[in-house]
């Protein structure tokens, strides 16, 4: 059975295997974005961290379970790829804003 996530989250997941701009866009214009101890503000800062993800490792990411908790989309996710420590489940912490994502930590 196919998870059901919110549809930003979702638009998300399906931007991700596409390019920094396509996720970036995801994004509200002053959205904070918390992965390996960095800390990326706006959506240019957002599309570079995701560009030079993807050209440093390639990677597929198949979200596995949901949950809300305490006013966050908690989004469980496999990635494998050619990174260290692959394959690996990473837990993506969203918090929403309307349409879009306010806030991502990725841990």
């Amino acid at each position: 059975m196919p998870l059901k996530l919110p549809k930003p989250v979702a638009d998300y997941f399906a931007a991700d295997a596409k390019d920094g701009s396509a996720v970036a866009n995801r994004f509200t214009p002053d959205a904070v974005v918390i992965d390996e101890r960095q800390t990326y503000t706006g959506r240019k800062a957002i599309a570079r961290w995701k560009a030079e993800s993807s050209t440093k490792y390639e990677y597929s990411c198949e979200p596995i379970a949901a949950e809300e908790e305490g006013g966050k989309i908690i989004v469980t996710a496999h990635l494998t790829g050619n990174f260290p420590g692959s394959p690996v489940d990473l837990r993506y912490a969203f918090v929403l804003a309307g349409d879009a994502i306010a806030h991502l930590e990725i841990a």
